[in-house]
């Protein structure tokens, strides 16, 4: 419950589609090869994911050509999966990757892909300010090689890497017996 709440107090606080200073949105972005499941293999740290592990993101279209967003973390002290679900459109036009975001009602925040591979493996993302920062992939396992590309590229642009968090990913589904998984570590 936790996770939603923040994540609608994010939104609503950033509530700005701009975009940073520096920041330059993926061009001759494909939609469709973006969608499916991606892991999060670090982040920076902000209270509304703050101890949450295996965290995915979800991309699936819309009836109204939107992108629906669905959000799951573990909560390791809780034991329980958090979701958020949420929606997102094209700010400008649909070959760059420079969207709005929304988990309630009417208030958006930015989401912007600013570094994403030509096979569409990883992604590196932000909001209207430099103290949102995202790093997904389609696997929850990543390589050292990409982890300093991805270190080094941030700290180039101005992001705050002392305190990124890289995400342990359990590799259990939302639907498994994760108690039982925690419990034997």
């Amino acid at each position: 419950m936790h996770y939603f709440l923040y994540s609608v107090v994010l939104v609503m606080l950033s509530g700005c589609v701009g975009i940073p200073e520096g920041i330059q949105p993926v061009n001759n972005f494909e939609v469709d090869r973006y969608l499916g499941k991606w892991y999060e293999i670090a982040r920076l740290d902000h209270s509304f994911e703050r101890g949450l592990n295996s965290v995915s993101a979800e991309y699936l279209v819309r009836e109204d050509k939107g992108i629906k967003v669905i959000n799951r973390g573990f909560d390791s002290i809780k034991k329980e999966w958090q979701e958020a679900e949420g929606k997102a459109f094209f700010v400008d036009d649909n070959e760059m990757a420079y969207l709005k975001v929304s988990f309630f009602g009417p208030f958006y925040g930015s989401y912007i892909v600013f570094e994403l591979d030509d096979n569409y493996q990883y992604s590196f993302i932000t909001s209207s300010n430099k103290s949102y920062l995202w790093f997904l992939s389609r696997t929850p396992h990543i390589d050292d090689k990409l982890k300093q590309h991805f270190l080094d590229q941030v700290t180039a642009l101005g992001f705050d890497t002392k305190n990124i968090i890289f995400v342990k990913q359990l590799d259990v589904e939302p639907n498994s017996n994760m108690r039982e998984t925690l419990s034997n570590e």
